[in-house]
């Protein structure tokens, strides 16, 4: 039996009731906090792209070039849901409070770098503390208030993703234009200052600390399944092809090492992911839904600026402005269902309503010509972000009402987890019907490394080619994202309505 041990003197209680929450909850300065640290990993998986030129003109390694992003996302991934687990052993105060710190060291390392060696282990470094952010604010909300209460904030947190995601790349491109790529990085350090300052002084949390020990081998199979599947995703149809031996062979190893991570978590004290978790029919259910969220919407919001800039001859920052009713969608919708579920609504119907409308979002952008005005477009993504938001909210909320206060770490890392998973398998195997769709609909040869810029100053018959062709390879990805809104809207029957909890 495990000891335990109080971070303050109020009287310990069971393992299985919930750690006593301020009056009211997290007061709006403590949320703010909460938010600032959240909003710097989710900003920072995207910032970095619209710099990524410059970089590369400054400290050279081309051909190293993705590993700048890949090293960022690996670790991140893999370190979510230790992170969770650690908060639920020792603290989710002082695990939050550590991530960050560690995410801002990687951060003033990164923007010190002086050549692409440098950076990329530097990136590793702030995936490290990311992997954190985003668990650690989700898990302490989840533990302050039931989710009968925690929709509001929930739901808020959840819109911080389409902002990051069409945010991202405007600042990355705007600081890299008026100041230097490197304050890509340093930005993080002021709003990072904030968050811990909040936190720091404003959150109190009683927690109890269980001394158990540490599920290494886990961590490692756990971390290992994920590089694997991680690389695959990174690197299948575009390094290496979906047969070659690379490619299989870190199927096997993928799939190999989270079978066993799931023999050893079934016999271990203080599993990272307790198969518990799973014995509750509406988590299971949930942790699907995440993962075919997330290959729908980084599949989209990776595939539809490609045709904005091609086709429509929109800049990047263009582009990304023309996402704003998909981002606006998410947004809307993630804050009419925590304003539903607060004033004591349902919400079992949300996540098939989310599904539906996933998969019509997906087939009305089927109708997208080369000719198509541009503001048709966007506002067709419109729907396409209403039923991601119903999605996302809901899974976030049938997760925390599902796990117990105890695991709530856990349970909020592992959907967090299978989202990334999801969003990296998503973009590959939506990246291969891209790429096959721009071959069958007559793309010249070398035409996929030409940019944007490049293509519209070619003679008409050759621009005409390319649009036609990126036009063909957007219908292919909205394909894919309306059929993984189909499997949503058909796992979504399966929840059942169980009680928010009101503890």
């Amino acid at each position: 039996m495990s000891q335990r041990t109080e971070e303050t003197s109020v009287p310990p209680t069971p393992d299985d009731a919930p750690a006593p929450s301020p009056e009211g909850g997290p007061s709006k300065l403590v949320l703010f906090g909460l938010l600032l640290g959240l909003m710097l990993g989710l900003l920072d998986g995207t910032i970095v792209g619209t710099a990524l030129p410059t970089i590369v003109g400054d400290l050279g390694g081309l051909d190293h070039l993705s590993w700048v992003v890949t090293a960022y996302l690996l670790t991140a991934s893999v370190s979510t849901p230790i992170w969770g687990k650690l908060g639920d052993l020792y603290g989710r105060k002082g695990s939050f409070v550590w991530s960050i710190t560690v995410f801002l060291a990687g951060s003033v390392l990164s923007g010190l770098a002086q050549d692409m060696g440098q950076l990329i282990a530097f990136r590793a470094v702030q995936g490290l503390g990311a992997g954190g952010l985003m668990v650690g604010a989700i898990s302490i909300i989840g533990v302050m208030l039931p989710p009968s209460r925690a929709g509001r904030s929930q739901s808020m947190i959840g819109a911080m993703m389409p902002v990051a995601l069409v945010g991202g790349p405007l600042l990355g491109g705007f600081l890299t234009d008026h100041l230097d790529w490197r304050w890509v990085f340093y930005v993080n350090v002021p709003i990072g200052a904030i968050a811990l300052l909040i936190i720091a002084l404003r959150l109190h949390l009683r927690t109890e600390r269980v001394k158990a020990r540490i599920d290494y081998q886990g961590a490692a199979l756990l971390s290992a399944g994920i590089l694997a599947l991680t690389l695959l995703g990174s690197w299948g149809g575009t390094t290496y092809g979906w047969a070659s031996p690379q490619i299989l062979g870190l199927g096997a190893l993928g799939a190999g090492a989270l079978v066993w991570f799931a023999r050893v978590e079934r016999r271990t004290a203080e599993p990272i992911i307790p198969p518990r978790l799973f014995a509750d029919r509406n988590f299971t259910l949930a942790q699907i839904l995440c993962f075919l969220v997330g290959g729908a919407m980084l599949g989209a919001t990776s595939y539809l600026p490609q045709y904005m800039q091609f086709v429509r001859g929109a800049s990047s920052t263009a582009s990304g402005m023309l996402l704003l009713p998909l981002m606006a969608g998410m947004f809307g919708a993630q804050l009419l269902l925590g304003r539903i579920t607060a004033n004591g609504g349902g919400y079992r119907a949300y996540p098939i309503v989310g599904g539906a409308l996933t998969a019509v979002g997906g087939l009305a952008l089927l109708a997208v010509g080369a000719d198509t005005p541009t503001a048709v477009t966007s506002a067709l993504t419109l729907v396409l972000g209403t039923g991601m938001g119903f999605l996302m909210q809901s899974t976030l909320l049938i997760t925390i009402n599902s796990a117990g206060p105890r695991d709530m770490g856990a349970a909020t890392g592992t959907a967090t987890l299978l989202r990334t998973i999801g969003g990296s398998l998503g973009v590959a195997v939506l990246g291969a019907v891209y790429s096959s769709r721009l071959d069958s609909g007559g793309m010249p040869e070398g035409g996929t490394s030409w940019t944007p810029e490049a293509v519209q100053g070619m003679p008409d018959g050759v621009r005409e080619t390319v649009r036609t062709a990126v036009t063909g390879g957007l219908h292919g990805v909205m394909l894919g994202t309306a059929l993984l809104g189909a499997a949503a809207f058909a796992v979504a029957w399966l929840v059942r309505e169980v009680p928010l909890r009101r503890e």
